[in-house]
């Protein structure tokens, strides 16, 4: 590592609290798919800020766009009303079956502000004692205390916050019968990511959704779809409930929604945007004039380039590419799984020896469960660069 490296990270010690395992390696800037180090060295992006770069980094229309607005207003509150976040709500529900939006700053806080909302409809419009929510093991929602309690995950991420709130369930990945079981008179909703991503890019099956839905239907409860990381056409439609046919009662969007400025979503029916009143629910910065007029404008690019079906392109290119390498290496890849851009290769091998590996290589890729190659690069990637990733990877494969 470079002297100027030592020193950041020594600076960092000094001033940052230690809650994040760092990549070894310090960005100086970013464009399209290409990462700098300080020493000017170029990477490979293939995981564009965990999925949230989709348009590519320092996008020159973007800066414009978020330039001309700040010229105009930053921030006056949600006191107001605000055209640019009415711009962004026609434009957002546009794309989907919800009629109704609230804006927050995060996906932690879009699937909070969905909890919420789940038991709030139950207590004041339904008039009913349901305030349970069940989730799927493996399953990542954020990491508020709520939201990390949803989380069907075990292990540091929740060690020592205790206690952890009341009226969460988690069910195993896949088991009807359990979830079934799981439902009694006090749920209020069954909280999904139809593809999880931290879990392992696991898609969830269409005849699992379906009973998920009937069970929803036969109880009288709500489903909630966490579309943080698959929204925003990441899986080859535009959200990824749209696969599996399904109008959720509430989902959320956030990472890709903005580009890199924090925004989060709630979206809802209208029927159970009756359970929000003024004052239930509040946010200080959400929907803020800059971040809406941005995400607005990524909207726009994301329909008119077409990067829906872009993504399931380049996700079958890259699905083909690492399947000849599985071919090749049987013993080392047990396969491939997930839509689109948001897409996983399962190693049998030492995963953690192939991730460093990959980035002394200039590649970077995310290792999530500790055996998935987790691939979440810009929507606007090419062949030419998922060819120079397969590359890589067959290289590392065959030095492992």
């Amino acid at each position: 590592m470079s002297n100027k490296f030592d020193k950041i990270v020594e600076r960092e010690k000094a001033l940052l609290c230690n809650t994040y395992g760092r990549y070894p390696l310090a960005i100086s800037k970013a464009k399209g798919c290409k990462l700098y180090d300080l020493d000017g060295q170029e990477y490979l992006d293939f995981l564009a800020g965990i999925a949230v770069c989709s348009l590519g980094h320092s996008r020159v229309d973007l800066a414009e766009v978020m330039a001309e607005q700040a010229k105009k207003m930053v921030h006056v509150s949600n006191l107001f009303y605000q055209e640019p976040q009415l711009d962004l709500a026609e434009k957002l529900l546009g794309t989907c079956g919800a009629d109704k939006v609230f804006f927050c700053n995060s996906g932690a806080e879009a699937n909070e502000g969905a909890i919420k909302l789940a038991r709030r409809y139950m207590h004041r419009v339904m008039n009913e004692d349901r305030h349970e929510i069940i989730t799927l093991e493996r399953s990542f929602h954020g990491r508020t205390l709520s939201t990390l309690t949803a989380t069907g995950q075990q292990g540091p991420i929740k060690d020592g916050f205790n206690p952890l709130p009341e009226g969460f369930l988690t069910v195993p990945f896949g088991n009807t019968n359990a979830l079934r079981g799981a439902i009694n008179k006090h749920t209020a909703a069954i909280m999904v990511e139809v593809i999880q991503g931290e879990g392992g890019v696991r898609p969830l099956s269409s005849e699992y959704v379906n009973d998920i839905v009937a069970l929803c239907k036969e109880n009288g409860i709500l489903l909630i779809v966490d579309e943080v990381q698959s929204g925003m056409c990441r899986t080859g439609k535009f959200w990824a409930h749209q696969h599996y046919g399904i109008t959720p009662d509430i989902f959320t969007s956030a990472k890709a929604l903005a580009n890199g400025l924090p925004i989060g979503a709630v979206l809802c029916t209208d029927k159970v945007a009756k359970g929000f009143g003024p004052g239930s629910h509040a946010t200080t910065f959400g929907g803020g004039a800059v971040v809406s007029a941005v995400a607005s404008k990524v909207i726009d690019i994301m329909l008119e380039e077409k990067l829906a079906d872009r993504a399931m392109e380049m996700g079958e290119f890259a699905k083909i590419e690492a399947l000849k390498l599985q071919t090749k290496y049987p013993d080392k890849i047990a396969g491939t799984r997930g839509l689109g851009l948001l897409f996983g290769i399962e190693l049998k091998c030492d995963g953690p020896k192939v991730w460093n590996a990959l980035l002394s290589k200039k590649v970077i890729c995310n290792l999530t469960q500790g055996t998935i190659l987790r691939l979440v690069p810009p929507l606007t990637i090419g062949k030419e660069d998922i060819l120079t990733f397969m590359s890589v990877l067959d290289s590392v494969l065959a030095e492992i």
